[in-house]
């Protein structure tokens, strides 16, 4: 049995632990665990039971618990008459002889906290990003944590790849460290106190989980029953797990233009069902009008105040907008790019060199721009594929090639265009002779 007298200074009880202090004050003022005895002159004395405390607590958050939860479960056994420690073997908690804590920032604010844990993915250490996670869950609420440093880190990241100061392997490696995080997360979530169900997925073509899970856990976390259904979901599965669990509404989410347009069809099948639909994304950001050609409820750019709305919402405090239909030009364009992309595209191939580069890489920007200026002219303007236009750029510089070899594919691209689809086209070449110009004048 552990002894309860109070023995230990503060000195001694951070050298056995590897807590940095400020988390252990943050500890003991927002959850009262551990309760360390003051002295006369009023400094802490911990017994050696408030140190096993503090590692069990350590031992759950590398589980994946946040600090939150993790007291929750040390109040639960305590309240029916358990000992958290009871019968606990020693290789279970953590120990500073086994995993040394990193030294961690002076200034431990948000901000301090994701420069630290995106230099950690850089460096691919895990342990080290991790324990700067579970200071920062045990320092800040969840949801601000998650924000300031997972979603934000994971921004900074993909920017650093795109401007190719970081490798598609440092990428992945955090992705991967956030997206867990965020299953243990959802996972150790208190179960719902509110009836509400509310269905959360990806609409078909949508591979990026990372909103999506960061959403349903922040509702979860609100009580709502949240069924989390992930990536590339087609929309008679929505339909289907509707009626089975009876849900009152589905959150859709997409990030790029090309799973935009499928987000549209599933939001107008819903519809047609009477069936509530909301939606968010970045490329509702980058091109909010999208916004007026999808049924439902658009959640805004704020993943935390997109929570307040989802309440509005289901407390029937917002009302549909009006859905814009796509004029006959844009209709028609549609029309005949789908029937005659095929062969656009092997005409383009026959006009073009590949530019030196892989000839998969050559086709899979092919294929990306087709899926965009299908996705454009289907959600009512040809100018949403310029934001989109970045990635073939990025490709073409990564193997060094100047612009004047993307000026003549898209010169090309017109000319197919115009020679398949000839008048019906116009809306494309259009535009593909504007971003020609851009270019033209950098």
């Amino acid at each position: 049995m552990v002894s309860i007298t109070p023995a230990y200074n503060l000195k001694v009880v951070l050298k056995e632990t590897g807590l940095p202090a400020d988390t252990l004050r943050a500890w003991e003022r927002r959850y009262g665990l551990p309760v360390p005895q003051r002295t006369a002159g009023g400094h802490r004395l911990y017994s050696e039971r408030d140190i096993h405390t503090i590692k069990w607590l350590m031992a759950r958050q590398a589980e994946g618990l946040s600090i939150s939860r993790a007291v929750d479960m040390w109040n639960e056994q305590i309240a029916s008459g358990k000992d958290p420690l009871a019968g606990l073997a020693p290789s279970a908690l953590i120990s500073i002889q086994a995993n040394p804590a990193m030294s961690m920032p002076v200034e431990t604010t948000l901000d301090t906290m994701r420069a630290h844990w995106i230099a950690a993915c850089m460096s691919f250490s895990e342990m080290n990003a991790e324990q700067i996670l579970n200071q920062a869950f045990s320092m800040f609420p969840v949801e601000a944590v998650c924000v300031e440093v997972l979603q934000k880190g994971m921004s900074e990241i993909g920017n650093k790849w795109y401007e190719n100061q970081a490798s598609v392997q440092q990428e992945h490696f955090a992705s991967g460290l956030a997206m867990r995080r965020l299953d243990a997360l959802l996972s150790s979530s208190p179960a719902p106190s509110r009836a509400q169900t509310i269905l959360v997925g990806c609409p078909a073509n949508e591979w990026h989980t990372f909103t999506p899970l960061m959403l349903a856990l922040f509702l979860r976390r609100r009580g709502f029953n949240v069924i989390y259904l992930g990536a590339n979901v087609p929309t008679e599965r929505f339909e289907e797990t509707v009626r089975a669990v009876r849900a009152n509404l589905i959150i859709l989410v997409s990030q790029t233009l090309a799973s935009a347009a499928t987000l549209q069809q599933t939001a107008f099948a819903l519809a047609d069902k009477n069936i509530p639909a909301a939606y968010g994304g970045r490329i509702f950001n980058l091109r909010p009008e999208i916004t007026k050609h999808i049924p439902g409820y658009h959640l805004g750019n704020d993943l935390s105040a997109s929570i307040d709305e989802v309440e509005h919402i289901l407390n029937g405090k917002r009302k549909h907008t009006h859905t814009l239909s796509n004029s006959q030009e844009y209709v028609a364009a549609h029309q005949f790019f789908v029937s005659k992309r095929d062969d656009i595209e092997a005409t383009l191939k026959s006009l073009v060199k590949p530019f030196g580069i892989s000839s998969e890489s050559f086709q899979t920007g092919i294929h990306f721009l087709g899926d965009n200026i299908i996705a454009a002219l289907q959600l009512g303007d040809i100018n949403h594929v310029s934001d989109e236009m970045d990635w073939v750029k990025y490709l073409l510089h990564a193997y060094q090639h100047p612009d004047e070899e993307l000026i003549a594919f898209m010169n090309a691209y017109a000319k197919a265009v115009n020679k398949h689809i000839n008048g019906s086209g116009k809306p494309i070449y259009k535009w593909l002779a504007v971003e020609a110009e851009k270019l033209n004048a950098k």
